[in-house]
């Protein structure tokens, strides 16, 4: 028998006196102490004992009355059961008491009682063998044919019972996982018998063992296993600031004075636990070689050049001044750019930890800084928190969604992010729980936001803005084929020699499939392709039957489409499933319309561009740039000015501003009302709409395309189809520059535009358009309404005007 060596229990133990339940080895139970002697055993043994030897007591049957305070000899049972104990909770109510959870191990016989009071203390003489076992233990050659056949007697009395019954199978498994020798005494404790059974039981004096794997020999010794010197040492050699020390050795001071009963004992053994966990001096070495840094970016994401220049250029400095401060990056774009996976890139980059908070919806300031520990369910902050997960004080820390944060009772989110993205002064971030200062001036923040409008100016004055726009059509097919369709074909269980799918086709993905400046959409299309594919697949490994290579084709570049005339809940019906498996499924036009439905997108500009009256502006979003149609009409009336489109107050400004404009300049531009008169309102209603009425509309910029829109109405001349603007106007006809430029401009030419028709003011921002997006468009630089009026119409509008008022002249 595989044991080790056997374990004494101390030979005077506290004497624990119960009269409701008897204790057996090897289980474990919940008694009520109320009686005088027993509240003071518990009191001054348990409550203030600090070694494993203090919590082992004697726990004996009392035969009196269990009020009384006779503890005469022979008034008590002579055998008895030490135990370990394990929990103490107390209670005021009714009265004062105290329950314990206690667990058997061994059987003691009383030799004599030494001590009356303030409780009882016997010297003891030990029955039982108490021995750690391991997993492969067998019962003694003495023992066990008794224990064998003991066993088998409980194995066919429990059979006999419905093992559908959980309590009974649990009862079954546990007759096969016990030590043999120690089931008399754990099936006596489980099994419904009175307490004079239990007593013949506890008498009954076998030379055997009870396996307690949790009881050795060393535990014995007080100071190296208890768990709050051990927690001492931790905090004594941990590399926590001189303040942080000084506030850990004052709590772990009370809490060697302090019950463990007491719920302030939990709440402060957890504090200083994360005391000595949070990373104060640990730190990961940052990998600085510039030219590996640049390979790692290039080949994690494709484009963002100005988002790499600057993170290298963070690079080279560290290697120039080891000690320089994490600087706190913002980048701000539209969804599905890639912001959140450039965080994760830049860690891995560096070669530092990655840990991402989510802020979009956070409205408690305590979210961030932690709450104080007065509070009942009190934790740290989110960053204190996150620096414990990761371990080093020297993490990429991504801020998600920083544009998000709102604001409640419980406080502003975004004013506790203060404290937290100022270089200046989260060398020394105070958390509420903590309630001590930690250093974060070496954690390098990002982050990210759709728009910095809703981001608060003292937030965002602390942080370094990157702009990440929007990905050109070209951009998205080389992003499609470098990552996006093998992480596809890798998520499917497929292979490039199963599915191949051209950049033409990739192309009619985007264009006709997906209108944004993100990725995401065209991510799941190519998802959506995949698992058409798939099934395919699926089904052709299945078709036993293949004819041969001859009947599917001659030559070696044969590939399978889908037809065109197939339905997309029959693809796999109309598609042939024969070919060999070599030969890969063509995804072509065909096959999209099959698997995609119809297209979503139409080229519509021109069709609505077919009468005077409309025009083409550009607008900005969150999700990226977009085009606007702008649609107006009159009719007789009293003069009035309708605005539709759920527009904003600016944008109505702006329309107010257009029709003014135009009714003083109506002579210059030979303007007039179905009545001829240059009064444009004169007994004229005029009603301006803009399409997609559910969506909010907002903003300046739509100013030079409403004055082009009623100039158009106006004068019945039809807006170039392929021309797009924007601009703020002023009552005096200047344009003036407006943002969002890169947005706008990619908005343009995913819908087919040619010319472009901005503010003069706006030419820097051309810079960053990329050169084969430039050489696709042609720019029209505005300095006032004149110069829109003349680029929005062919042959110009106000020359035209002119010539036609001269030849009415004549």
């Amino acid at each position: 028998m595989a044991a080790g060596s056997a374990i004494q229990i101390p030979t005077r133990l506290p004497l624990l006196l119960t009269h409701e339940s008897v204790l057996l080895p090897g289980s474990t139970m919940r008694t009520s102490v109320d009686s005088p002697r027993n509240m003071q055993l518990v009191r001054s043994r348990l409550l203030k004992g600090t070694s494993l030897r203090s919590t082992i007591i004697g726990v004996i049957p009392n035969t009196s009355d269990p009020t009384s305070d006779c503890d005469d000899l022979p008034n008590l049972h002579r055998i008895g059961t030490a135990a370990l104990a394990v929990q103490v909770v107390g209670s005021n109510w009714p009265k004062p008491h105290y329950t314990l959870l206690v667990t058997g191990l061994c059987r003691f016989q009383i030799l004599q009682l030494l001590k009356e009071r303030p409780y009882p203390i016997a010297e003891v003489q030990q029955l039982d063998r108490l021995e750690q076992f391991t997993n492969g233990h067998k019962s003694e050659e003495e023992l066990g044919e008794l224990s064998e056949q003991f066993y088998k007697y409980a194995v066919q009395l429990v059979e006999m019972l419905d093992m559908s019954v959980p309590a009974v199978a649990k009862l079954r498994r546990l007759l096969d996982n016990l030590p043999r020798e120690a089931l008399p005494d754990i099936l006596t404790s489980i099994i419904r018998t009175t307490n004079q059974e239990k007593l013949q039981v506890v008498a009954i004096r076998p030379n055997r063992r009870i396996a307690h794997g949790s009881i050795t020999e060393d535990e014995e010794e007080e100071e190296d296993h208890d768990d709050v010197v051990m927690l001492e040492k931790k905090i004594r050699t941990s590399s926590m600031s001189e303040q942080a020390l000084k506030v850990c050795l004052k709590e772990i001071k009370r809490l060697k004075k302090m019950p463990q009963s007491m719920p302030e004992y939990a709440l402060t053994r957890n504090y200083l636990e994360l005391m000595v966990e949070l990373p104060w001096n640990k730190s990961t070495k940052d990998r600085l070689e510039i030219r590996a840094a640049r390979i790692v970016l290039d080949n994690d994401h494709y484009a963002m050049e100005k988002l790499k220049k600057r993170v290298l250029e963070y690079l080279a400095v560290r290697q120039l001044k080891n000690n320089l401060k994490g600087p706190i990056l913002c980048f701000v774009g539209p969804p599905g750019v890639g912001k959140t996976s450039v965080g994760r890139s830049i860690a891995k980059t560096l070669g530092r930890e990655f840990h991402r908070i989510a802020l979009g919806g956070v409205c408690d300031q305590s979210d961030i800084r932690g709450h104080r520990r007065t509070y009942v369910g009190s934790m740290p902050g989110r960053i204190i928190n996150g620096l414990k997960t990761v371990g080093v004080n020297n993490p990429v820390f991504l801020l998600d969604e920083v544009d998000k944060l709102a604001k409640s009772l419980q406080g502003d989110p975004a004013a506790a992010l203060l404290e937290v993205l100022d270089p200046e002064q989260n060398h020394s971030f105070t958390d509420h729980y903590l309630n001590v200062a930690f250093d974060l001036s070496q954690v390098l923040f990002i982050a990210t936001a759709n728009t910095t409008a809703t981001i608060p100016p003292a937030l965002l004055d602390r942080m370094e803005v990157i702009q990440v726009p929007g990905y050109t059509q070209e951009e998205k097919i080389e992003i499609a084929h470098r990552h996006l369709i093998p992480k596809q074909l890798e998520l499917h269980g497929l292979t490039p020699q199963q599915i191949q799918i051209p950049q033409v086709t990739t192309l009619g993905i985007i264009t006709r499939y997906t209108r944004e400046a993100g990725v995401r959409a065209l991510d799941r299309k190519l998802g959506a392709i995949c698992r058409a594919v798939a099934v395919k697949v699926a089904e052709g490994q299945h078709k036993e039957a293949k004819p041969d290579r001859a009947e599917v084709g001659e030559g070696e570049d044969c590939k399978e489409h889908i037809t065109e005339d197939a339905k997309p809940e029959s693809i796999s019906d109309t598609a042939d499933l024969s070919l060999p498996p070599e030969m890969p499924i063509l995804i072509d036009f065909h096959a999209l319309k099959d698997i995609l439905g119809p297209p979503m997108y139409d080229m519509e500009v021109s069709e609505r561009l077919n009468q005077p009256g409309v025009a083409i502006g550009l607008a900005w979003t969150p999700l990226g740039g977009e085009i606007m149609f702008v649609e107006a009409s009159r009719m007789d009336g009293e003069g009035q000015l309708t605005l539709t489109g759920q527009l904003g107050d600016v944008m109505k400004e702006s329309a107010h501003l257009a029709i003014s404009w135009l009714r003083s300049n109506a002579k210059r531009y030979q303007l007039t009302n179905a009545s001829g008169s240059f009064d444009l309102l004169d007994n004229t209603d005029i009603h301006l709409h803009f399409p997609a009425g559910a969506v909010t509309k907002d903003g300046p910029s739509a100013g030079v395309t409403i004055v082009t829109c009623l100039a158009s109405l106006f004068s019945g001349r039809l807006v170039c189809s392929d021309v797009a603007m924007t601009g703020e106007i002023t009552l005096r006809g200047l344009v003036l520059p407006v943002g969002g430029i890169k947005d706008k401009v990619l908005a343009a030419h995913r819908a087919g535009l040619k010319r472009i028709i901005l503010p003069q003011r706006n030419e820097k921002d051309l810079e960053e358009i990329a050169a084969h997006v430039r050489q696709d468009l042609t720019f029209v630089l505005a300095a006032g309404l004149d110069d829109v009026l003349n680029a929005a119409f062919d042959g110009g509008f106000a020359v035209k005007a002119s010539l036609e008022h001269f030849n009415s002249k004549l």
